[in-house]
C-alpha cells in the first residue's frame, strides 16, 4: 500500500505515492549520511586527514522513480547539508536540492501517518 509522501524543498514542495516500506530504507539512508556527515564534520588537528566518505545514493522505483543523492565531503556539518532529489515518470522529471535535516524530517512526519 502507498501513500502520499511530501518533501518539503527550498522552494515549494513535491508529493507522489511512496510505501511504508521504502520510507523505512530511505531512513536508514539517511541515519547512514547523517553517521558519514558526521565524520566528515569532525576534523582532525591542523595537518591531520580525514578518509574521505563514499556518497550515499538512494533509490527508488515505485509509481514514480526517485533518486536522492549527496556526497558528504562537501559539507560543513550535517545541519547545512543538502541533498540532490531527482523524481521521475514517463512523463515528467524534476531535479532539485533540499535540506537533508528538512527531509528527514518529512519521512518522520510521513511514518508516523502511516504507521
Amino acid at each position: 500500500m502507498s501513500s502520499q509522501l511530501t518533501l518539503n524543498l527550498i522552494e515549494g514542495s513535491i508529493s507522489f505515492s511512496f510505501s511504508p516500506e521504502a520510507a523505512k530504507e530511505l531512513k536508514v539512508t539517511l541515519a547512514e549520511l547523517m553517521e558519514r556527515l558526521k565524520i566528515t564534520a569532525n576534523k582532525p588537528i591542523p595537518g591531520g586527514k580525514v578518509t574521505p566518505q563514499k556518497p550515499v545514493e538512494y533509490r527508488y522505483t515505485g509509481d514514480v522513480f526517485l533518486e536522492i543523492f549527496c556526497n558528504p565531503n562537501i559539507w560543513a556539518t550535517p545541519f547545512a547539508a543538502k541533498v540532490l532529489i531527482t523524481l521521475r515518470d514517463d512523463r515528467i522529471r524534476i531535479t532539485t536540492e533540499a535540506e537533508l535535516s528538512r527531509v528527514n524530517d518529512d519521512i518522520s512526519h510521513y511514518l508516523e501517518q502511516v504507521s
